[in-house]
């Protein structure tokens, strides 16, 4: 009986509550209206509220992001202006070809097109840097840009933060000044107050923090783009790291990205904005990547799977969860030590190589990518860290990827190609990994992807100019339908930031040359493995299928190679 009553009860108060909302509505419309009325009118006011604040930040987010494309565009004019060039004299030889008439029409849109535009945009560049073409100048205006995108950044919140510290490895697309500004997004960005931190902590775990923990610091040791940090201390006496993230932060994301769809749904009417982009696939792996780094349970799980496959790897440690004090959207986990990667000070003081430390890095993501196809996506200077005792520990497990068997097998592929520098076969590669459109003629552009890899493979990852490199391979782009496939997104990104991080510990570093022993040694492992089980279920009727003898034959030779050098070393 009691219990109908609190039943009763429970539900009297739900309708005062509701009762209580109405009366709140009734008094934001005009008196003298139906409740019926004010009701609609209420919900419509609601319904145009978030319309206007959509629309509001879908316009803060285009400034910001358009702002930076032009400063980008003017950045690199001249190099786009020197292929404008070549493409422009193309064309008229061609028109010239063609007879007088043609050729005197093409002139005409040559100077009233192009080259009016090329005054245009040479204008606008004058004006944004102030007539500052020196060196020293644009390089201060270039550093001046790279702070107002970094505290616009950070204006739009989380999810552009998380951008920028992508955007922050990618010195093939942004100018230094700005990958140095970015790069302080990594650590150092404007943490939220304590009061709202201590009450998600307490809302999560069902207590106080004095009950949870010995100690607890009252600031957070570092502030990341999801969420902060706090040094505490078990009950046990075992010191902890604990991360709580940031408030309202699903709905913030979630809001901003249906922002992005819409901003890409609109690009896609234009082709030359997304053609050698798949930007859909892009922003989908974002979704799902971001979702996947909001669920702190997932993240300590992600890093159990880490520890798991590297059990058998002394030098690299992944810190422990405390599941008693992990939820989705608190996680518990042991406090590591250490020294940053790129601190070469510290590591030196230590008697500890930067450069050993690098060749582990570089063997660890191989393991990752050719062998466990699954990979810790965000290995930015700040999730990485060596302890004094030399050992590589790996932080922050949100974002990972994850490699199907049949695309590992392509990359292994394609990492025997670039070990044998074997140009045809990597032109091939291209085509597998789906680095071209659908219904495209392989055959039509296989010769020159072949000229391309004979050129700059020969030449180390850090001697390549990637902006004149973009514009070397633009009247291929422009002819032929090349684009970047979206599960090779955070792949690139992270091979691109180790090899950001190997040329400050080694400014000789090179990536492939760096890789090559290491990346035999995971393919010889994994393709022998497979070749054993192919062998076996043949010998014992289990599969009809073919066995590739060409492909064994090549596994063959490079072993005995391998061992020869080895033998040579040794």
């Amino acid at each position: 009986m009691a219990a109908i009553e609190r039943e009763e009860m429970e539900r009297a108060g739900a309708q005062g509550s509701e009762d209580a909302k109405a009366k709140t509505r009734l008094a934001l419309v005009k008196p003298g209206a139906s409740a019926v009325g004010q009701a609609g009118e209420a919900e419509d006011f609601e319904a145009r509220a978030r319309s206007w604040r959509g629309l509001w930040r879908m316009l803060q987010i285009v400034r910001v992001l358009g702002t930076m494309s032009l400063y980008l565009y003017l950045n690199d004019y001249d190099i786009r202006a020197a292929f404008n060039a070549r493409v422009a004299a193309k064309r008229l030889a061609e028109a010239k070809a063609r007879g007088r008439s043609e050729h005197f029409k093409a002139r005409v849109r040559d100077l009233f097109l192009r080259r009016a535009l090329d005054k245009l945009v040479r204008a606008v560049r004058y004006f944004v840097y102030r007539g500052a073409e020196g060196s020293d100048s644009k390089e201060r205006q270039l550093e001046r840009q790279g702070v107002w995108l970094k505290e616009n950044l950070i204006g739009l919140g989380p999810t552009f933060i998380k951008i920028g510290q992508a955007l922050g490895t990618r010195a093939d697309l942004l100018p230094l000044a700005y990958i140095k500004e970015l790069a302080l997004l990594q650590d150092q960005v404007p943490p939220f107050p304590n009061e709202e931190a201590f009450a998600r902590i307490e809302a999560e775990l069902g207590r106080p923090v004095s009950e949870a923990f010995a100690e607890f610091d009252s600031e957070p040791i570092a502030s990341a783009s999801l969420g902060q940090v706090y040094r505490a201390l078990m009950h046990t006496g075992e010191e902890v790291a604990v991360k709580v993230q940031r408030p309202r932060l699903r709905e913030t994301v979630g809001f901003d990205i249906a922002v992005l769809a819409r901003i890409t749904r609109r690009l896609s009417r234009y082709p030359s904005f997304t053609e050698n982009a798949d930007w859909d696939g892009m922003l989908r792996e974002f979704r799902e990547t971001i979702s996947e780094e909001m669920d702190y349970a997932r993240e300590g799980k992600n890093a159990e799977r880490f520890r798991q496959n590297f059990r058998e790897w002394r030098p690299v440690r992944v810190p422990r969860i405390h599941w008693t004090h992990t939820t989705a959207r608190v996680i518990t986990m042991e406090f590591i030590r250490g020294t940053k990667v790129i601190d070469l000070d510290g590591l030196r003081a230590r008697r500890i190589s930067p450069v050993k430390v690098n060749r582990l890095l570089v063997r660890a993501y191989l393991k990752q990518l050719l062998e466990d196809g699954f990979f810790h996506a965000d290995p930015h200077p700040g999730n990485l860290l060596v302890m004094d005792t030399g050992h590589l520990a790996f932080f922050d497990f949100g974002m990972v990827g994850r490699i199907t068997p049949e695309l590992q097998s392509k990359m292994i592929d394609a990492f025997f190609h670039v070990v044998g520098r074997d140009t045809e076969g990597l032109a091939q590669d291209l085509i597998n990994l789906d680095f071209l459109k659908p219904g495209v003629d392989p055959e039509r552009i296989r010769p020159v992807v072949e000229g391309l890899f004979r050129h700059y493979l020969n030449l180390k990852l850090g001697d390549v100019n990637f902006k004149e490199l973009t514009y070397d391979l633009a009247e291929v782009m422009y002819e032929y339908p090349f684009r970047l496939p979206s599960n090779f997104t955070y792949i690139i990104r992270a091979l691109m930031t180790l090899e950001g991080i190997g040329l400050v510990t080694d400014p000789g570093f090179s990536f492939f040359e760096t890789a090559r022993p290491y990346a035999k040694e995971f393919m010889l492992k994994r393709e022998g493995k497979q070749f054993r089980r192919l062998l076996l279920d043949k010998i014992t009727g289990r599969d009809e299928g073919r066995i590739n003898w060409s492909k064994m034959w090549k596994l063959a030779k490079l072993a005995a190679k391998t061992y020869l050098e080895d033998g040579k070393r040794k």
